[in-house]
């Protein structure tokens, strides 16, 4: 175990080093200037110039990569923005609990939906609640989180008055007329709705298709013909190895999850994550863009090896090597 540790954190080393040099690359291929955008329209050459040489962009592209990994390692700071100089560590603090509130609290929404109707489903092929099980799962899988979004905001937001349209409040330092548990939980049922639903149809074909996979296999047979109760097989023998591809899924796409939340954020009005790097994309921030990029694979690389410890416990057949 401990070998295998060690050889999942050189590997994880080795993926933060790629996907920020690809990061750095991307920013530099693009034909923009974040100078200009700092000293402003009416600027000379000179002061570009000058904005160049004070953002330190005028430097090789390695040498600028260079001093990113010394403030990271040496220092922990992922810099300052471009635009408004503020610290970068303190940006994706602040935003990083809204992205990780809306997605934890959307995976959550998107397994309590589909777990249900993807194991009835599977139970009762072709009846009535499989065949609108499977409408739910069309439907979930073509409409964009977009539109999505937009129609609960009208209708549930607007027109009936159920919930609020935009906005956030934090879940442990409440302010005057925003804030707490209850809140927080009100104020981001909506964007949980919108973000979970294309994963709630992805998961419910995946969870129908490995439980009717998983009861015609040998052993839930030979279980029946034991005369083990159905609920017995269900949880011991059909659940047990039908969860071990969705809890493969499920951590992959937690972490995936972070960047596909800015279309949530954005329509939702939330001061996460995806807000935040669609701006800093506008302004061509690197630093902003690069803290929001580190953020993001560190959170990839652990869900995928909380998933892999997961293995081992779940299946004890399955042994870490």
């Amino acid at each position: 175990m401990i070998r295998y540790l060690i050889r999942r954190v050189l590997w994880a080393v080795v993926l933060f080093l790629a996907v920020t040099v690809v990061t750095y690359v991307i920013f530099f291929v693009v034909p923009a200037d974040p100078a200009k955008l700092v000293a402003g329209r009416g600027a000379g050459p000179d002061d570009i110039a000058r904005a160049r040489h004070f953002l330190g962009v005028d430097r090789p592209i390695y040498v600028q990569y260079g001093k990113f990994l010394w403030r990271l390692v040496g220092h922990q700071s992922l810099g300052q923005s471009f635009t408004n100089r503020q610290g970068v560590n303190g940006v994706v603090a602040n935003a990083a609990p809204v992205t990780a509130s809306l997605v934890v609290g959307g995976a959550i929404v998107w397994m309590l939906i589909a777990l249900p109707i993807g194991i009835l489903s599977a139970l009762r092929p072709r009846s009535l609640l499989d065949r609108g099980g499977m409408v739910f799962v069309l439907f979930g899988i073509s409409a964009h989180p977009v539109w999505i979004g937009l129609i609960f905001a009208w209708l549930f937001g607007y027109k009936l008055g159920w919930t609020p349209i935009s906005g956030y409040c934090d879940f442990f330092f409440p302010s005057t007329d925003c804030g707490g548990p209850t809140q927080w939980a009100y104020h981001l049922l909506l964007p949980w709705l919108t973000f979970a639903l294309l994963f709630a149809a992805l998961y419910t074909r995946m969870i129908r298709a490995n439980v009717l996979e998983t009861l015609n296999e040998d052993y839930v047979r030979t279980a029946r013909a034991k005369g083990a109760p159905e609920w017995r097989v269900m949880t011991s023998h059909v659940l047990r190895n039908a969860m071990l591809p969705i809890v493969t899924m499920l951590g992959m796409d937690i972490g995936i999850a972070f960047g596909g939340a800015i279309f949530t954020e954005s329509i939702y009005g939330l001061p996460g994550l995806g807000r935040w790097a669609a701006q800093s994309i506008d302004n061509f921030d690197l630093p902003i863009l690069e803290g929001i990029v580190v953020f993001a694979t560190l959170c990839i690389i652990s869900f995928n090896l909380i998933v892999d410890l997961l293995y081992a416990w779940i299946d004890p057949r399955i042994r870490l090597s």
